[in-house]
């Protein structure tokens, strides 16, 4: 992996200026960037898995869709989230 192919960065900027600045939550497109951003090299490195861990925290159960919560959670298996 090339030092500068981490997309950590702007899944942070991402997750404050649209994710979480519209309603505190997810929806389905705001996931779908989040994923498009860390596998846009082929693999979710450390900080990418650091950061995502740090915003899939600040999503509540009882404020996303059943599909979003599942999709989330294995998203967060899949790649080693915490």
């Amino acid at each position: 992996m090339k030092p500068d192919s981490s997309k950590a960065s702007q899944i942070a900027g991402y997750s404050f200026l649209v994710a979480f600045a519209n309603d505190g939550t997810l929806d389905q497109a705001e996931l779908e960037r989040f994923k498009e951003l860390a596998l846009s090299d082929g693999v979710v490195d450390d900080e990418e898995r650091l950061v995502l861990g740090k915003v899939f925290a600040r999503v509540s159960e009882d404020k996303v869709s059943t599909e979003i919560w599942a999709e989330i959670q294995a998203f967060r298996t899949k790649h080693g989230i915490a």
